[in-house]
């Protein structure tokens, strides 16, 4: 997910894996955010963003089914790859790893950092009464330069695996619960902009078509 436009973060606070979790059972991803973030940054190689037509963009992704050292190298590029494009959340079909993972570096609307990767996501489905619309500006990585208003809800709850397989539960409000749905819905073969209404959806790929991005895409053939 791309920083909102409004969006100034003060850099970007990340060891290998997130420890712990806390009473409720979900994952503590606001403890050394610099150190985890910079580890798996250093490690990977960042690579170019796939955009909007591109085929692995519009499927649904395959379920991670090995969690070994091709998986932990994906991360750490995953992370590099965030990190270069400015972005606050990164699936891995958007550098054309047709498999269910997503990483984040993600504030929430209190300004507390949330460092993570989630693989093999699933959004929890939130009774009616818990559900609060936020209409904020949302934008992608790979829809560069467009963004546009869209309702979510404000609180979201992700459950999946860790990069070694463990069952975990993630959980954000506000913006963080943004990135959490939005980055699970790429790996559904969802982008943001398919939310949109038909003259919504017009502008945002207008946007893009006369903007230019601030890092390297992967041209549609």
């Amino acid at each position: 997910m791309a920083q909102q436009e409004t969006d100034e973060r003060t850099g970007v606070d990340g060891v290998d894996g997130v420890d712990g979790v806390d009473d409720e059972g979900f994952v503590v991803d606001t403890e050394d955010c610099e150190e985890r973030e910079a580890a798996h940054r250093g490690r990977g190689t960042s690579r170019p963003i796939t955009v909007v037509g591109n085929p692995v963009l519009h499927k649904e992704c395959k379920d991670v089914t090995a969690f070994d050292d091709d998986l932990a190298a994906l991360i750490d590029d995953m992370f590099a790859s965030q990190r270069t494009a400015e972005g606050v959340g990164l699936a891995a079909n958007q550098i054309g790893v047709d498999l269910k993972v997503f990483v984040y570096d993600c504030p929430d609307d209190e300004g507390v950092r949330h460092v993570g990767a989630v693989v093999n996501p699933v959004l929890e489905e939130l009774p009616p009464a818990e559900r609060v619309l936020d209409d904020s500006n949302e934008g992608c990585l790979s829809v560069p330069t467009a963004y546009a208003s869209l309702a979510r809800p404000d609180y979201a709850v992700v459950s999946g695996r860790d990069a070694r397989g463990n069952p975990i539960k993630v959980r954000g409000s506000g913006y963080f619960a943004r990135c959490l749905q939005h980055e699970t819905d790429h790996l559904y073969g969802r982008l943001y902009i398919d939310r949109l209404s038909k003259r919504d959806r017009k502008d945002a790929l207008k946007q893009m078509a006369e903007g230019t991005p601030r890092y390297e895409t992967v041209p549609n053939d």
